[in-house]
């Protein structure tokens, strides 16, 4: 397996009010090259701090990072031209165009003026490259962002929580253009609080909480770790079928006129019902999520609490 970012006992201390706060521990983490690769955790579990240290920011009290094989930040000038981050808001001039803001930073950095048009067309913004930045949507802009990270054509990209602050459209459109990036052969590691619309674009994933890792690898084999397999069953006389169901060894559940009942064979919650003379009107497998399978690996962490769940996923605050 090719490998985008790798991280070896990675750890970064800060000091707050005379002692030393852990924000990096021990962090041990891989990011295949190709694909987009979700990096999740809840606040202040080291998110931030770690891409910092990878895009030499700031440097860890201990431990190693590599992109692309090259150590960081150590050799960063070897392998910056292939690396593009946003890790906070970027800064354009309001009244210029798109275009011209682009034109402007390609003439920075050294990058042909060829891939301005480029860039706005891989950003679906080629036909708002004209209008004022100050009239953009907040999704226009950070597709804006985007944009300007591509200007270098570099094989990796890390975006720190991209689509913070964004409605529902925005969303859609940052995620589609981070799956169009991954199409081309690009690798993307994305940090997001929003579980939901990470398990949408992601086919890898690590999980972090106080800053270790506590479980990597593809989004399928994640969820497939996350619990006993569900069903959700609907019934005449639901509680008598919860009675029945207990007897025979299922944990159930109600949830509403329905139950929800532990069972790796669907078949045996219809059998065990139909021999008690009652039939089921609906039997639908519960797929887990990555809410699910996130709740289940920090149960023991005292992290992801019923507190922290937002409307589309955890609520796992931006900053770490």
């Amino acid at each position: 397996m090719d490998v985008a970012v790798r991280t070896t006992s990675l750890r970064k201390t800060y000091l707050s009010r005379g002692s030393r706060r852990v924000a990096v521990q021990g962090l041990t983490m891989t990011v295949p090259a190709g694909g987009v690769h979700g990096f999740l955790g809840p606040n202040g579990s080291g998110k931030t701090t770690t891409i910092r240290m990878l895009l030499g920011l700031i440097r860890p009290d201990s431990g190693t990072a590599e992109i692309f094989g090259v150590p960081v930040p150590k050799r960063l000038p070897d392998v910056v031209d292939r690396v593009g981050a946003i890790v906070e808001s970027p800064k354009f001039f309001p009244a210029f165009t798109g275009r011209q803001n682009l034109r402007l930073l390609a003439d920075a950095i050294g990058a042909p003026a060829s891939r301005v048009e480029e860039v706005l067309e891989a950003t679906h913004l080629g036909d708002c490259g004209r209008d004022r930045f100050a009239s953009y949507s907040l999704g226009m802009k950070q597709r804006l962002a985007i944009a300007a990270t591509l200007l270098k054509d570099p094989e990796l990209l890390i975006f720190d929580e991209p689509t913070n602050g964004l409605d529902p459209a925005g969303i859609r459109e940052v995620r589609d253009t981070m799956r169009a990036l991954a199409a081309q052969g690009k690798t993307v590691l994305v940090s997001s609080h929003i579980l939901a619309e990470v398990e949408q674009v992601a086919d890898t994933v690590s999980i972090i909480g106080h800053g270790a890792l506590l479980a990597e690898g593809p989004v399928a084999d994640i969820l497939g770790g996350g619990g006993a397999a569900q069903v959700r069953v609907g019934v005449g006389s639901p509680d008598q079928a919860a009675v029945i169901l207990e007897e025979q060894g299922h944990v159930v559940t109600r949830e509403g006129d329905h139950l929800l009942v532990t069972a790796d064979d669907p078949s045996a919650v219809t059998r065990a019902l139909a021999g008690h003379g009652l039939y089921v009107n609906e039997l639908t497998p519960v797929r887990p999520d990555l809410e699910d399978a996130f709740l289940a690996l920090t149960a023991d962490q005292g992290l992801g609490s019923e507190s922290d769940r937002q409307a589309g996923g955890l609520a796992m605050g931006g900053a770490a």
